[in-house]
């Protein structure tokens, strides 16, 4: 059982109200937590506060953790109702600004890592489809993870990806001609 791991003691300790396991849980996972929600949300403030929210859903809720998943996949499920909670009452913010080069398009090191088209890429996917994308690439989770993060069956998070992947290919596209 998933449960078992030994995240799954310090949540048990979290419902128990004991605050230094909370911290436990923001070192291991703060930081993989935050990207996701920033990719979410395209704004560090928006995301410091989802992250915030989720922290609090956590303490208040660590005690419905029924060990059908890790404990990871159901902090990032968390992490993500929240985000959604917060999305749905917040425009999202605008795109990033350009980057400084004198000819505006990116350099070769800037489309190997992303870059600003990237960020203004993702922006653009609805955000089932960004979800899915960021839970896969960028926090390298298995599509059947996702699944259980998103509620969603496994499939449904291959079609997403699949289309996501073709706006990104089609952003690129545009972006390089």
């Amino acid at each position: 059982m998933k449960g078992t791991e030994p995240d799954a003691g310090v949540l048990v300790r979290v419902a128990e109200g004991d605050a230094g396991a909370l911290s436990e849980l923001y070192e291991r996972y703060g930081g993989p937590l935050f990207a996701f929600l920033f990719r979410l949300a395209g704004d560090r403030g928006t995301a410091e506060e989802i992250l915030q929210d989720t922290l609090l859903a956590v303490w208040r809720s660590a005690g419905t953790f029924q060990g059908r998943s890790s404990v990871s996949t159901w902090l990032f499920g968390v992490a993500r109702r929240q985000a959604h909670n917060r999305l749905r009452r917040v425009p999202p913010p605008a795109a990033a600004e350009p980057c400084d080069r004198a000819d505006g398009l990116p350099g070769p090191e800037e489309l190997a890592v992303g870059g600003d088209w990237l960020e203004a890429a993702l922006a653009r996917l609805p955000l089932a489809q960004r979800e899915v994308v960021v839970l896969h690439f960028l926090d390298d989770m298995a599509h059947q993870d996702i699944a259980d993060v998103l509620g969603i069956p496994v499939g449904t998070v291959k079609s997403r990806l699949h289309h996501a992947r073709t706006k990104l290919r089609e952003s690129l596209d545009e972006q390089m001609a």
